[in-house]
């Protein structure tokens, strides 16, 4: 009997594939991935619908949608749904070795046969971040243990260069900057530090006295390099162990990255696309079509159903992802146009995104004082900069009843309320919604790395 598939996932935190090479971004910043993507399949309006990370990570372990899992929060509180089957539970069962690197500790992390860790965090005063090396030390170990058994292997890698800080080492933090980040005549980074519920987190790691926040943008692009460059070890070391061509490579991530967009300063709330949409790669030498690229929406849910087929793994489970291998194969995939939208980060909000419109409806105020109601018609505003919600009403109306038909149908099949109702808790500040704006302002607060590396573990009540 011929041996299974392995699996290797990369799933880089914070990655906008808006800011990848691969997806037409004017800086080099992907050179690797584009080389190997080349050979594979790339879908390029792939969506995490339910952000941040815990939830984006639920979907895609599982395969399913935000009803599915019961979860909307990153701090989720409890397992995921009873239903839920993962991933690596999945392949576990079918014989295969699993493990995550550096994911640990979280709901959607559930499964794995070992969890092996790295730093991947910083902060100014330790100075530049070698996340990717920090993650290359403990993965290449493993994946060299791992292609020795006689067992497949499911490796779960998670990139976290793209995560705030964004600190990348010499030469990758100037590559894309040749200014003065220190010119006091500049003043693009007031409102940033003026903003007290991150200004302390920020500050723990801008350079102190920086005033242009297109240094703090090249930074987040350096970071995506130098994990590129340090990615492609990783596929060096695929074609040294002689396992290339039975290993299936998927290449996505949780959710991406607010930069200066949108007041979201340089984090990953707000429902807008620069945050749902990600980069989606399959690569497994003659079983994926090479120099592929599918323009069809789909969807973090769709990951696993995905992964199952081209491994060749039979299963019962009921899944809200649909595998995206007939559009590789050139067979008809219903399209899925439109979809539900949630984000419980720093804010608590859902929506209802079609192509030509986005509907953001708060469930309750935010920290930065945006309306209840906001409507993007993302073709004649594609980065979402001019709310039409008062002058088209009309729209607001027919998208917010599809929106809560959606809801209705998805309750009624799952048999439980919708969880962006049930988790009111979302903050971990034991208060319950927030009554005004000025309320979530005064409460949500992040000091430092070192809390917001808690608050990632799932350790900060």
């Amino acid at each position: 009997m011929a041996r299974k598939p392995n699996l290797l996932l990369l799933g880089i935190d914070s990655l906008r594939a808006d800011h990848m090479s691969l997806y037409g971004y004017h800086r080099l910043t992907t050179p690797h991935i584009d080389k190997l993507a080349k050979q594979g399949t790339v879908f390029e309006f792939a969506f995490s619908p339910s952000i941040p990370t815990t939830p984006g990570y639920a979907s895609m372990f599982s395969g399913l949608d935000c009803f599915g899992t019961n979860v909307v929060a990153l701090r989720h509180e409890g397992p995921m749904a009873d239903n839920v089957v993962t991933l690596a539970e999945v392949l576990k069962a079918h014989g295969y070795n699993t493990t995550s690197v550096g994911f640990e500790g979280n709901a959607a992390s559930r499964g794995f046969d070992r969890y092996l860790n790295y730093e991947g965090w910083g902060s100014f005063e330790e100075g530049r971040s070698p996340k990717a090396e920090n993650l290359n030390q403990v993965a290449i170990p493993e994946l060299e243990r791992l292609a020795q058994d006689d067992k497949p292997f499911f490796l779960f890698l998670r990139h976290m260069d793209p995560h705030s800080p964004y600190l990348p080492p010499t030469p990758f933090e100037r590559m894309f900057y040749g200014g003065n980040e220190f010119d006091p005549d500049n003043d693009s980074l007031k409102p940033v530090y003026e903003f007290k519920p991150f200004a302390d987190y920020f500050k723990s790691w801008f350079p102190p006295g920086c005033t242009d926040k297109e240094y703090i943008i090249a930074q987040y692009d350096g970071a995506i390099a130098y994990m590129d460059a340090c990615i492609q070890n990783i596929f060096t070391k695929l074609q040294a162990l002689g396992i290339e061509e039975n290993t299936l490579v998927v290449i996505t991530a949780d959710h991406g990255e607010t930069l200066h967009d949108h007041e979201c300063w340089y984090d990953h709330h707000g429902l807008y696309d620069c945050t749902l949409r990600v980069p989606l790669v399959f690569y497994y030498p003659g079983k994926v079509p090479a120099g592929k690229r599918f323009s069809d929406y789909c969807q973090l849910k769709d990951v696993m159903p995905s992964i199952l087929e081209l491994l060749g793994i039979e299963h019962d489970l009921k899944l809200d992802g649909r595998s995206l291998v007939p559009l590789m194969r050139g067979e008809w995939r219903e399209p899925e146009p439109e979809f539900y939208i949630t984000e419980c980060t720093w804010m608590r909000k859902h929506g209802w995104r079609t192509p030509e419109w986005k509907l953001i409806r708060a469930l309750e105020p935010d920290f930065h004082f945006k309306p209840e109601v906001e409507l993007y018609n993302l073709i004649k505003d594609p980065e979402e900069n001019h709310n039409v919600a008062d002058e088209e009403p009309e729209v607001v109306a027919m998208l917010e009843a599809r929106m809560q038909a959606h809801i209705a149908r998805r309750e009624k099949e799952t048999g439980r309320t919708n969880p962006m109702y049930t988790n009111l808790n979302w903050h971990g500040k034991g208060c319950g919604p927030f009554k005004t704006s000025e309320q979530a302002y005064n409460n949500l607060y992040i000091g430092s790395p070192k809390s917001a590396k808690k608050l990632q573990a799932g350790e900060e009540k």
